[in-house]
């Protein structure tokens, strides 16, 4: 039985590989053109996006601070954006404007009045997770403290809370069934309700759907609400399989493959020992 600090290794190289190794398949031709140009080191190792980078700002924050700092944690996003990480254009803005000086409060409104609703609080949300995993109430404000900077649509946050829920049930060996009944329980949004549900029937038939279906009937968009359940279900399906596995089955969904294979990359290595995932 893996340790607590082997499936938090478990859960953060998870994020990086699924990053990592999805990201050429990202969008339609431009992106996957542009990432073949910019997706590999001077020595040819693939390239993290921001998923994963945004995700060691958060770790690092949380290490040192021991609880989220909103305006230090806006700021040290700032200063790590790089736009050859590949950060959307929503976060790309706000991240702009926070390192020019504008507070996070005010970036955040500024391209999308009523608050981002795509999945960039969901996919670095991990550490949240894996700092409050024993602490409920804790972890619901945290995760929210930490979404908002740029995220802060209900549905956006809503995402990043059914992530975060998910890989702290996985740490304490709650089984698929029930930890997709927990989520639907604890959704705090009325869009997760439906997609949810889908999960549960996908996880009760014991088997993926085809990328196709998948992609019809819970979506591999940007939108939260289109990833977030989808990267779950990968997560909770592939969790005892080797980890190969999710990233061809990732790759072959399309669409915003870099971030689900984080997500559901976090998810899958939260509850075995990450070394067995990869080779067994």
């Amino acid at each position: 039985m893996p340790d607590m600090l082997d499936r938090f290794q478990g859960c953060l190289l998870g994020i990086a590989l699924g990053d990592a190794f999805c990201a050429d398949r990202e969008g339609g031709p431009l992106e996957r053109l542009l990432w073949r140009l910019i997706g590999r080191t001077r020595q040819g190792l693939r390239r993290w996006t921001d998923d994963t980078q945004m995700t060691i700002d958060l770790a690092v924050h949380l290490a040192r601070e021991g609880r989220i700092d909103q305006d230090r944690l806006a700021a040290e996003f700032a200063a790590s954006y790089r736009w050859s990480r590949g950060y959307g254009p929503g976060s790309a803005a706000v991240l702009k404007q926070i390192k020019s000086g504008v507070s996070w409060k005010k970036a955040a409104a500024a391209k999308y009045p009523s608050g981002s609703f795509g999945n960039g609080a969901a996919m670095r949300i991990a550490p949240v997770a894996l700092f409050f995993h024993d602490q409920q109430d804790s972890l619901a404000t945290a995760v929210c403290q930490a979404s908002v900077i740029t995220h802060s649509n209900p549905a956006a946050i809503a995402g990043a809370q059914l992530v975060a829920q998910a890989i702290a049930h996985s740490l304490h060996g709650i089984s698929p069934q029930e930890t997709v009944r927990l989520l639907l329980a604890g959704c705090t949004d009325s869009s997760y309700a439906l997609p949810m549900q889908n999960v549960l029937k996908f996880q009760e038939a014991a088997h993926l759907p085809e990328p196709d279906v998948l992609r019809r009937v819970l979506g591999t968009g940007s939108a939260a609400v289109m990833s977030c359940p989808t990267a779950v279900l990968i997560g909770l399906h592939l969790r005892k399989r080797p980890f190969a596995e999710l990233l061809t089955y990732v790759r072959r969904c399309k669409g915003d493959t870099d971030t689900v294979g984080a997500m559901a990359g976090a998810r899958i290595m939260a509850s075995v020992s990450f070394l067995s995932s990869l080779f067994v």
